[in-house]
């Protein structure tokens, strides 16, 4: 499951309208602002978070987005998945496509990437909005590993 930019700011969306902890509406602009995504860009996300039963939206000047779950149900595989579906990707990690792969159905590394999206899918399926709220409210982020091992 490659993280695309588009992944990027689904997350920052629902993860912006989970910290602003209100049952009144929050306004694209509010979230595009806090999280610095393309406003045109946040209003095409939000309609799919929203036909995915992410989110829920109110029209007019008190109008906004809230979330339809609290941020501890939500996970981040679910809104990877629902992307995946949305945009009809079928990506292999290492390819931009598998229908451009030269080696589609022969490739050698294919165990290999099918282990790390299994590794990885399993990380973005434990973790919930809300592990990520309280991460940001204590500075608590996962750091990258120590470089003498990489070394």
């Amino acid at each position: 499951m490659l993280v695309t930019q588009k992944k990027q700011y689904a997350l920052r969306a629902i993860f912006e309208l989970a910290k602003q902890q209100s049952d009144e509406p929050v306004k694209t602009s509010t979230i595009a602002e806090a999280q610095a995504i393309p406003l045109r860009f946040l209003e095409v996300i939000m309609g799919q978070l929203k036909r995915a039963g992410f989110v829920e939206s109110k029209r007019g000047f008190f109008g906004g987005y809230t979330l339809t779950q609290p941020p501890d149900q939500i996970r981040v595989g679910e809104i990877f998945r629902m992307l995946d579906k949305e945009d009809k990707t079928d990506a292999c990690m290492a390819c931009a496509s598998k229908g451009n792969c030269p080696f589609l159905g022969g490739c050698v590394f294919m165990g290999l990437w099918d282990q790390v999206q299994q590794a990885m899918d399993k990380v973005y399926d434990q973790t919930s909005i809300q592990t990520l709220i309280e991460q940001d409210r204590n500075g608590a982020f996962p750091t990258p590993l120590d470089k003498r091992e990489t070394a």
